[in-house]
């Protein structure tokens, strides 16, 4: 049997590229509709089954190692069984009886871009500009793929079906298969003069800017899909999606239990004994808080409607503070003898033992859970 590398014409050491080059050479002189002879005929077969075996780096590797035509333990050339039903079947070749040549049209893939809000912009939604690095239509060639004025041609190996056939030897006999065209790799076309901005892909690389409005609801880790905004597929197929994942900072003094917003007031002793009242300044404005006489730590006060909109929904959530009373630690001497008068005249209980609660947050825990 011929070598592969004298039938291609290319040394041992020849690269992927230089074997497709010589085979492609070659295929347009030798093709049958081409050069018609029964000795061009048989060269074309060669030429063919060179190409398969020296173009394939597992195939190849094993012919240099001196294993035939690379297809160590084949039956007749192929690979086992497995193969031999691909053959008929067509199995993994995408080839075979009324096959079609692919399309450079291909759906883009989707992108994924991340944005950073504060928890004020979950409470009613917020609008963010977004910068998106992608692929995009090539406006030069405007996803044709080729220069002004020139358009794919019929590839004239496989004649514009996208496939070549070839006889090989089988258990069976002579078995003619079907795979797709090296030369125009399945398209059934060729661009001779490919569009010099995109380099013949009908997209290229660019940063663009997408418009968003981001509902209000959303927590850390939820994605929002932007259905055709992501990357424009090859020779100016559709776009994909574009997802969006959130991610809210931390807030210095609220937090949030589903739709409601958590905050701890400090209150001095005195305005717990007293009562008093006060203004905060929540995520969406003030908000007025009444203290009653004798308010306890851990107690709850409860705002109606003053937490977040829900992601699905327009009944708010509510705003829940907890209450810490605050001791004072450093008193004088005028302080303790008011206080002393203070406790002999109300009669203060003994300390209880009651169920142990790990620190203050435990209480409010507790309290919250109960509202």
């Amino acid at each position: 049997m011929a070598d592969h590398y004298e039938v291609l014409g290319v040394s041992r050491d020849a690269s992927t590229d230089e074997i497709k080059k010589a085979y492609r050479r070659l295929a347009r002189q030798l093709h049958p509709d081409v050069n018609p002879g029964e000795d061009a005929a048989e060269r074309f077969k060669l030429v063919t089954h060179a190409y398969d075996v020296l173009s394939d780096d597992e195939s190849r590797r094993r012919y240099d190692m001196g294993g035939g035509d690379g297809a160590a333990g084949n039956f007749g050339g192929f690979g086992g069984f497995g193969d031999i039903f691909e053959t008929f079947f067509g199995a993994g070749q995408g080839g075979g009886r009324g096959a079609r040549p692919r399309s450079r049209r291909e759906r883009g893939q989707d992108a994924l871009v991340r944005v950073t809000l504060d928890l004020g912009d979950v409470v009613f939604g917020a609008h963010r500009d977004i910068e998106v690095d992608t692929a995009v239509l090539c406006e030069t060639c405007n996803g044709s793929c080729c220069q002004e004025g020139t358009s794919p041609v019929t590839c004239d190996i496989c004649g514009g079906s996208g496939h070549v056939q070839r006889q090989v030897r089988s258990l069976l006999g002579n078995v003619v298969t079907s795979q797709p065209c090296g030369t125009c790799e399945g398209y059934g076309t060729t661009i001779p003069y490919p569009c010099g901005t995109c380099g013949g892909q009908g997209r290229v690389r660019s940063r663009r800017t997408v418009s968003l409005d981001i509902p209000a609801g959303v927590e850390t880790g939820l994605r929002l899909q932007l259905p055709g905004s992501g990357e424009v597929g090859k020779a100016g197929g559709p776009n994909g999606d574009l997802y969006v994942e959130v991610t809210v900072n931390p807030h210095p003094a609220f937090s949030r239990d589903g739709d409601d917003l958590l905050a701890t007031l400090e209150v001095a002793m005195t305005d717990a004994i007293l009562g008093t009242e006060t203004t905060i300044q929540g995520l969406d404005g003030e908000v007025d808080l009444e203290i009653r006489p004798g308010v306890q730590s851990g107690d709850v006060l409860t705002i109606k409607g003053r937490g977040i909109t829900p992601l699905r929904g327009s009944q708010r959530g509510d705003l829940r503070v907890g209450v810490q009373v605050l001791t004072p630690t450093k008193i004088d001497s005028a302080q303790r003898r008011l206080i002393e008068d203070f406790a002999k005249k109300t009669k203060a209980p003994e300390p209880q033992l009651a169920q142990f609660q790990q620190g203050l947050f435990s209480k409010f825990r507790d309290r919250f859970r109960s509202h």
